[in-house]
């Protein structure tokens, strides 16, 4: 009888730690969504980490129209890029709590995405 115990409660650990430890919703490659808001001609944070499999989703909050594309701001010219590894990014946002998801981001690096419309308004992404 001690023998079958034992064993039942070795198999409910194993099964355990099995589960455990087979990916869940916050891990790499997770297949999770990371939220930016747009803050008036800005992103409301310059930055944001990802972890690889992750998408992101921009959110207009303001009463600004936005398009969203790969590529930076750089002294007031806007740099269109094509990075490795980074979705291709083409994204309109109208006005006022439209949203829209891009990815997801499966190689990690540092990208940028930055709105055609507003000067200097950048995003870097860095995933891990």
């Amino acid at each position: 009888m001690k023998r079958l115990i034992t064993t039942c409660l070795l198999f409910v650990l194993v099964a355990f730690l099995v589960v455990a430890c087979g990916g869940s919703s916050g891990g790499s490659g997770s297949g999770g969504t990371v939220t930016v808001h747009t803050s008036g001609p800005n992103f409301a944070q310059a930055s944001v980490s990802l972890s690889k499999g992750d998408s992101l989703t921009i959110v207009d909050d303001d009463s600004m129209t936005h398009t969203i594309a790969n590529g930076s701001w750089s002294n007031g010219v806007p740099q269109p890029i094509t990075e490795p590894g980074a979705p291709t990014v083409n994204v309109n946002l109208d006005a006022n709590n439209s949203q829209a998801t891009v990815g997801p981001f499966n190689t990690a690096g540092t990208f940028h995405l930055y709105c055609s419309i507003h000067p200097d308004m950048n995003l870097t992404v860095t995933v891990s």
